[in-house]
């Protein structure tokens, strides 16, 4: 494989691995804002946690939090 091709896979691979996050993001975003429960001050919250730390809000939100509104709520 010539370097410029090996390049051109790396590109790509981030092109994906940046869309998957953002598309990710976004979703967290989406769901965190519109199934949240209304308790206090928890969804803006995990709202501001989402999008002021991008990628790694949106996965520890997927990840800790999202389980246990679904088992606390159903959606």
């Amino acid at each position: 494989m010539s370097p410029v091709a090996g390049l051109l896979v790396w590109f790509l691979l981030l092109i994906v691995i940046g869309l998957g996050g953002t598309a990710l993001w976004i979703w967290m975003i989406v769901d965190c804002a519109t199934n949240e429960g209304q308790e206090g001050n928890d969804k803006l919250v995990w709202v501001l946690v989402i999008v002021m730390t991008g990628f790694i809000g949106a996965l520890i939100y997927l990840l800790a939090r999202r389980p246990k509104r679904i088992q606390q709520y159903g959606h």
